[in-house]
């Protein structure tokens, strides 16, 4: 079939990881060619060895995911023909290496284990009967996985910083501290000036109660008695002088 599978070109999360890749779902390929009782396979080989790849000839010689290290291929995602159907509802893609439980499985059954090294890797569908392959598609390109980055090749030292990066980030602290002690200025000025209102306000209050109380009072002091001469007002009995003394 002309039918050439491939990564899904849209946006996807982990579309491909160290040990996955997502693959777009081969829907309406096999219309006309799978009965009901058919099965549609993915073979996955490396890259290099797609070419030596030969279709089993029964359900018994598939080669399951096990044997990736020694024959360079293996097949998965056994799926029924009518699930890749125009009219089937199925998710738009599928996820090669997702089933991390088969490293740990003992059977012979294919599964969809994680992919063990980075690649590159090839991967078509092959339709099956009863009696053997039927139909199949093309060989993808390669499909190359992420690589994890080495302890080794990590540098502890962080990057040094541009003159200009350097010189833009001092004027930026210089502002931000010229910023902050305009601002705590100004807050220190407003609140000491509503101290000063207050201490006035005390000092006022002290003032008007204040009693000058062991300052004595001043006493009247008695006029000058000059002879031949009244002060206005003054009556002239009280400046005649007093009677002499009787003898009784």
């Amino acid at each position: 079939l002309p039918y050439v599978p491939h990564v899904p070109p849209m946006a996807l999360l982990g579309k491909v990881t160290a040990t996955t890749f997502a693959l777009e779902r081969p829907c309406c390929v096999f219309n006309g060619h799978a009965d009901v009782s058919d099965t549609v396979w993915l073979v996955v080989a490396f890259a290099n060895a797609s070419a030596t790849f030969r279709n089993p000839l029964s359900l018994a010689d598939v080669p399951p995911y096990k044997q990736l290290p020694t024959a360079h291929s293996y097949m998965t995602l056994g799926t029924a023909a009518a699930s890749y159907s125009c009219s089937a509802p199925s998710p738009p893609v599928l996820r090669v290496g997702g089933d991390t439980a088969c490293r740990d499985q003992g059977r012979q059954d294919p599964c969809n284990g994680p992919l063990p090294s980075p690649g590159p890797y090839r991967v078509k569908f092959l339709l099956m009967g009863c009696r053997g392959p039927k139909a199949e598609t093309r060989w993808s390109e390669p499909i190359l996985l992420r690589r994890a980055a080495s302890p080794s090749t990590i540098n502890p030292v962080p990057t040094r910083r541009g003159s200009a990066v350097v010189v833009i980030a001092s004027i930026l602290a210089s502002l931000g501290a010229v910023l902050v002690t305009t601002v705590l200025g100004a807050l220190g000025a407003k609140v000491w000036g509503s101290l000063g209102h207050q201490d006035l306000g005390t000092n006022a209050f002290i003032r008007r109660s204040y009693r000058t109380h062991h300052i004595p009072p001043a006493l009247p002091q008695p006029l000058p008695l000059s002879s031949g001469y009244n002060p206005p007002g003054l009556c002239c009995s009280v400046l005649q002088p007093p009677a002499p003394c009787q003898k009784i």
